[in-house]
């Protein structure tokens, strides 16, 4: 069964730093695009970076200079380094995997950041 699992959130204090994993099982091909989508709290989900398979990248503003996204295409797998964290990126992160006809989301992983 075509799965989408997110790994790697957690507890950690302003400055610090995660990384996340998601990982698209081997079933699910020709991806398109894959991407970091976050929602807090009474809040909307939002974009948080997103890249496609040729490796081209878009984040946005809030994150700009402290999160990298990345790929590895042979692993259906896409990471989201989160540094110089603060607590307004407390947030459920989820993972979104684009097809051309079909999109996948993870189960979503915790991210805490304390002050």
């Amino acid at each position: 069964q075509a799965q989408v699992v997110e790994s790697g959130g957690g507890l950690v204090q302003a400055g610090g730093s995660l990384r996340l994993s998601c990982a698209a099982s081997r079933n699910i091909f020709s991806i398109n695009s894959m991407g970091w989508y976050r929602q807090a709290p009474g809040k909307q989900r939002e974009s948080v970076a997103t890249i496609t398979s040729g490796g081209t990248s878009k984040y946005a503003d809030s994150v700009k200079g402290r999160f990298t996204i990345s790929r590895d295409n042979a692993k259906n797998t896409v990471y989201l380094q989160m540094n110089s964290l603060k607590p307004e990126d407390t947030a459920v992160y989820y993972c979104k995997v684009s097809l051309v006809a079909r999109i996948y989301w993870g189960q979503g992983t915790q991210v805490t950041v304390s002050s």
